[in-house]
């Protein structure tokens, strides 16, 4: 969460201004990503059932982890999306995307393999293959793959 130059002269930051100023007193959130999905649910994500939002939905896998560390199964970058999500790309892989919630003390950015990325009690995952018209499509995972994501070690 971004600390205020309040926020920062209250830490005891002699440099607080200028740590203010160029983003250094505290991590800031990038914009979320939008991601324009090929296929439709009826009850995507995000759909309110009784004021309450659907935060899974098909083509997403469940994991209980406990609150255990997930890790990037590559290097690459996470970036939040609009639905307090997550998503993980590579330059190296670029027809694909990973979208993670249930995340906390997310880690944004550049990651190297086997940083975490963030733990959770819950994880919800899902792969998305980009579709010749730019759109995504979610395409089963295999095991290996969302094992990489729970690896212990780097």
């Amino acid at each position: 969460m971004p600390l205020s130059f309040a926020n920062c002269i209250g830490r005891g930051l002699t440099l607080g201004l200028a740590f203010s100023l160029m983003g250094g007193c505290g991590r800031t959130t990038p914009a979320p990503r939008r991601l324009n999905l090929h296929q439709s649910w009826s009850l995507p994500m995000g759909t309110a059932i009784a004021g309450y939002p659907v935060s899974s939905s098909l083509g997403d896998i469940s994991l209980e982890l406990g609150g255990d560390a997930v890790r990037m199964p590559f290097n690459g970058t996470v970036e939040p999306t609009e639905m307090d999500c997550v998503l993980v790309s590579s330059d190296d892989i670029p027809a694909y995307l990973f979208r993670l919630c249930g995340l906390s003390r997310t880690q944004f950015g550049s990651r190297q393999q086997g940083q975490t990325i963030g733990r959770a009690h819950h994880l919800i995952f899902a792969m998305l293959r980009r579709e010749p018209d730019g759109t995504w499509a979610m395409v089963e995972p295999s095991a290996q793959f969302i094992q990489q994501l729970l690896k212990q070690s780097p």
